[in-house]
């Protein structure tokens, strides 16, 4: 029996979409054309094989994901990720938060960090960079409009440049689009 899973974890639940992904014996020209930018250039996923039902929108979106969390320069790979857990912890996007935090925890080879977020939040006894990135992606989640020149300044204080701050706000931005798309359309279970 499948349970919906609703606490933060690094075990990735499966996701179980509520619209019938398509299937590609199926898939038109376009589709498949669509299909080959793949967000992490490694799969097809049964969320991506959801979105292609709409190709126009899957022709943009899958180049803007790997442009915003896969592009060399500015924020680093794992710090981007911070960013998208940051996001998905907000808006309780489990499966999000799990896929996000395992690419954290890979890229650094480490769990201490992500351990320590998952337990208290922006009170993580973490490095004061990764906090200045976790706190400002969770305010920028929770209400973007109070994200002030105050938190800009927290940010370069850290040691940011306005290229990694720039990425942050890509990245943390882009996955609150993502997580509210992937509650919507599907859900975290565990089989």
């Amino acid at each position: 029996m499948s349970e919906i899973v609703h606490d933060l974890t690094t075990d990735i639940p499966v996701w179980k979409p509520f619209v019938t992904p398509l299937n590609l014996a199926d898939a038109t020209a376009e589709q498949l054309e669509a299909l080959k930018v793949t967000p992490s250039n490694t799969k097809v996923s049964d969320y991506v094989l959801v979105l292609a039902h709409d190709v126009e929108t899957l022709t943009h979106r899958s180049p803007l994901f790997n442009g915003v969390m896969y592009n060399s320069g500015g924020l680093s790979r794992a710090e981007r990720e911070i960013g998208a857990v940051g996001a998905s912890i907000v808006n309780r996007c489990i499966y999000c938060a799990a896929v996000h935090a395992s690419r954290y925890n890979q890229l650094t080879k480490s769990t201490d960090v992500i351990a320590s977020i998952f337990a208290d939040g922006v009170d993580a006894e973490i490095e004061p960079r990764l906090k200045a990135i976790l706190k400002f992606a969770i305010k920028l989640s929770k209400c973007p409009s109070e994200a002030s020149a105050n938190d800009m300044a927290a940010l370069v204080e850290a040691g940011l440049s306005k290229e990694e701050i720039l990425d942050l706000i890509l990245s943390t931005s882009l996955f609150g689009w993502a997580n509210r798309l992937m509650h919507t359309l599907g859900e975290p279970i565990r089989e």
